[in-house]
């Protein structure tokens, strides 16, 4: 007996461009199911858009409503915090600066107790500073270089904002003081520390590209706020930051270099001022008794971590999330539901092909759509938000075409993931409510603020879920102290490793829906 040939013959049997053209040839007449991927497109544009026009920032100067300043820029061109108290001396050409830090004292603004007190409390912060700095000038941003010893992590050696050495660990103390020395050669700073001021271990070396000849070089100090998680009343956490300083005490200066002698100049770097526009709000200091020095400051030398992002545009992703989903489970359901799908399949002995046919039809289809979508939405989201005073953090270029392209992949593998639940389950209904499930929930429940923070993370560790991390555009800086939570824009994996996780699932429900094909009959 002569083997079965289909109608569309040994071309249409086997060859698997065939199927994929059969599938997208279905999938492009179905007007449901292009309705339902356009209009995935459109909620990602639309409620984007909303989101930007309903957004607005001002600040208050001199007692009147003015637009907000953006961040100051670091070298690298992205947001940095550059707020700390600086007593400086010009250096021309190469030179050295050596100190001895022998104490770390502050306080923190804690909620008042008592109505009309301030609730003061001495203490300082993990990550307040004070040491050693070369900056290229005054100027909020400017290239700079910095060894310091901090409250909670030991020696450090940073620079521009964003790098960040550890040295020898340890609190400094009377009893444990710490000697810092900076020296200039050219472009390149090295930062040494000691026990005894006599033996030296180099911390790190920074080289600062285009610093010009004469720089500023002196004595710094800088402390970010307390951050502060508590749990609320329905599991979750509450976050707040609350004012701080610090002060250090140091002695035992010297320095050596062309300019380094005289007084100290005096520069409240990124100070704020109170309603007046005159008076500084929380101003740091300087004080000189014989050898020693008394340096208060507050605010901080690193990048920028809060604030709107590129990706606070994307609101739309979550609800086009579910008529990706809906498509997905259609695009298989449907026909299971008119029975044809015996058709489909005598395109075919080898049944996987056709569902592969159809994931790859779809995964093409929805990452177009959504491609276009949200390259829109950043890129006149981002004007309309600027355009109603919200400063949006900058990213670099190949950061924005990850983020929106990421979206675009995390739509596209849920709607196959949506298409192998159809298949797996043949029940329309079953399968959206199962996709929404794996997907939908576990990310409200992550970012809602409405589940401890471990929880919180371990669902987007293990759920399809994980793929969102794609939108994360500011990197996690262990330097910087902050709220570093899913509620805050920060994913417990980088994004190629979340967006891996949901690929991961995907392919699992497809090769369980290929194995019940092939086990089952239509």
């Amino acid at each position: 007996m002569s083997p079965y040939r289909s109608p569309l013959g040994a071309a249409g049997r086997d060859g698997f461009a065939q199927l994929v053209h059969a599938e997208w040839t279905k999938l492009r007449t179905v007007r449901g199911w292009t309705a339902c991927l356009a209009l995935a497109g459109l909620l990602v544009v639309g409620l984007g858009l909303l989101f930007a026009s309903g957004s607005h920032a001002s600040c208050m100067e001199g007692g009147k409503e003015v637009v907000c300043p953006p961040p100051p820029l670091g070298p690298g061109g992205e947001a940095v915090r550059d707020r700390f108290y600086f007593a400086h001396r010009p250096l021309r050409g190469d030179g050295q600066i050596t100190v001895r830090v022998t104490s770390m004292t502050g306080q923190i603004r804690l909620p008042d107790s008592t109505p009309g007190i301030r609730n003061v409390a001495a203490g300082t912060v993990p990550w307040a500073k004070a040491g050693l700095m070369v900056k290229a000038g005054v100027r909020q941003g400017a290239s700079y270089a910095a060894v310091m010893v901090t409250a909670e992590h030991g020696v450090r050696m940073q620079h521009d904002f964003t790098e960040d050495v550890a040295g020898r660990p340890g609190k400094v103390s009377p009893s444990a003081p710490r000697w810092l020395r900076l020296t200039r050669a050219g472009e390149t700073i090295t930062g040494e520390e000691s026990a005894d001021g006599r033996t030296w271990t180099k911390v790190g070396t920074a080289r600062l590209a285009g610093l010009p000849d004469e720089v500023r070089i002196g004595l710094f100090a800088a402390s970010p706020g307390d951050v502060r998680v508590s749990a609320n009343t329905i599991g979750g956490f509450n976050v707040a930051s609350r004012f701080a300083e610090v002060t250090a005490t140091m002695d035992g200066l010297s320095m050596r270099g062309t300019g380094t002698a005289g007084a100290f100049a005096r520069d409240d770097i990124g100070v704020h001022y109170e309603a007046d526009g005159v008076t500084p709000h929380h101003p740091g200091g300087l004080q000189q008794a014989g050898g020693t020095y008394k340096i208060t400051g507050v605010g901080d030398v690193s990048p920028l971590t809060e604030g709107p992002a590129v990706e606070n545009t994307l609101v739309g992703v979550m609800f086009a999330l579910i008529a990706a989903i809906v498509v997905g489970v259609l695009f298989v359901t449907a026909e299971y539901r008119r029975g044809l799908i015996r058709t489909s399949l005598l395109a075919s002995p080898r049944r996987g092909r056709v569902l592969a046919a159809k994931a790859v039809v779809l995964l093409a289809a929805t990452f177009a759509v959504s491609l276009a979508a949200a390259g829109v939405t950043v890129a006149v989201g981002l004007r309309v938000l600027a355009g109603n005073g919200v400063q949006v953090s900058p990213v670099p270029v190949l950061t924005g075409l990850r983020v929106v392209a990421g979206v675009a992949g995390v739509l596209a593998v849920t709607a196959v993931l949506a298409l192998a639940f159809g298949a797996l389950l043949r029940r329309s209904a079953m399968a959206v409510i199962a996709a929404v499930v794996a997907v939908v929930v576990p990310y409200v429940l992550a970012t809602a603020s409405v589940l401890p923070e471990q929880a919180a993370d371990w669902l987007l560790r293990l759920t399809p879920a994980a793929g969102f991390a794609v939108q994360q555009s500011k990197p996690e800086y262990p330097q910087v102290l902050d709220f570093y939570a899913p509620s805050n824009g920060y994913y417990p994996l980088p994004w190629w490793a979340g967006f891996a996780v949901s690929c991961a699932w995907a392919g699992l429900a497809l090769v369980l829906a290929v194995r019940r094909l092939n086990r089952a009959d239509a």
